[in-house]
């Protein structure tokens, strides 16, 4: 099976944040890393407004599509209607907890449903120019992990599909809210480990508690195919975007007033167009996470940048508060 050079390190999809200004943001930190889009669900793209829901910046690449769905027909079409856009890759949620996904019998309800599953990758990847990969749960409820997981990776492997991203938790389909899915599961990293060495030739992310660089660059020297870093990225992308290419072997990149420098024609060519600034910096807040002016560069921003009018002098003025190196 071929090798996805860039599943090293990836940014996960995150519901309301990995949005396309986010990720334009987070690849003027890193050019080697995948970015993934937000989780949109099959029917959405069938009957939604595509150009919204699919669009992105050909700077985000390499960029991959994650769907949500567990109807093998509708997630064949919604991949065949998105094949325009030119995503890198194309990725089946079977992880998502909330209680909107397991309505529509989909996310890690389907760890539940492995026949399931593997119809609709089946079906997914009849329609697709691209890989198609899923990300997953170590189980759910009451399954136990040691032995579900290798059966379910050994139904993925038979239909295919060469990368599984692992979040490391179960989930907890009642009782526990997303945000505790999160957090309260334990996390089992030498589980999804040992999948890594029961199957060598499956490419094979870890997600879930990693919140630096450095760990994700230990993660990795265990053997690894990648890393998949969530909220850590969004909160504090200094501590695991800055200097990512490094992985790679690359040169570390731009710093954090590097980066504000590229975001800067982006976010005025979004103006210009009629956009609002604080549409691209909520996102970043978390630039200066722990270095001395953080707190001023963040109360700036989500005073000022919410105006009528708001421009390019905002930035200047949150920019104003942060201590050069």
């Amino acid at each position: 099976m071929q090798r996805n050079h860039h599943a090293k390190l990836s940014v996960a999809p995150m519901m309301d944040w990995t949005d396309r200004h986010c990720r334009y943001f987070h690849r003027a930190m890193t050019a080697r890393a995948m970015l993934y889009t937000e989780m949109v669900t099959a029917l959405a793209v069938i009957h939604g407004p595509r150009d919204r829901l699919l669009g992105y910046d050909l700077a985000e690449h390499p960029v991959a599509l994650q769907l949500g769905g567990s109807d093998p027909a509708e997630l064949a079409q919604a991949v065949r209607l998105a094949a325009p856009w030119g995503y890198d890759e194309i990725n089946l949620n079977v992880g998502c907890p909330s209680d909107r996904v397991q309505s529509g019998a989909f996310g890690a309800v389907l760890m539940l449903q492995p026949a399931l599953v593997a119809a609709c990758v089946a079906a997914m990847q009849d329609a697709s120019p691209v890989p198609v990969t899923v990300k997953c749960r170590i189980g759910v409820d009451d399954q136990v992990p040691e032995d579900v997981l290798p059966a379910f990776l050994e139904m993925l492997r038979g239909v295919g599909v060469g990368h599984v991203i692992i979040h490391a938790r179960k989930a907890w389909l009642q009782g526990l809210s997303p945000k505790e899915n999160r957090e309260i599961p334990p996390l089992d990293y030498p589980l999804v480990l040992r999948m890594k060495r029961e199957f060598p030739d499956l490419t094979i992310s870890i997600n879930g508690g990693v919140a630096t660089l450095d760990q994700a660059r230990g993660l990795l020297a265990q053997g690894l195919d990648g890393v998949m870093i969530g909220r850590a990225a969004y909160h504090d992308p200094g501590a695991t975007l800055i200097g990512a290419d490094t992985l790679w072997g690359d040169p570390p990149g731009r710093d954090a007033f590097g980066v504000i420098e590229a975001m800067q024609p982006y976010i005025a060519a979004h103006l210009a167009q009629g956009g609002k600034l604080h549409q691209i910096t909520r996102h970043m807040l978390g630039l200066f996470a722990g270095r001395p002016g953080a707190r001023g560069w963040r109360r700036v921003l989500s005073e000022q940048a919410v105006r009528d009018g708001a421009g390019l002098q905002v930035l200047d003025a949150a920019l104003a508060q942060v201590q050069p190196d």
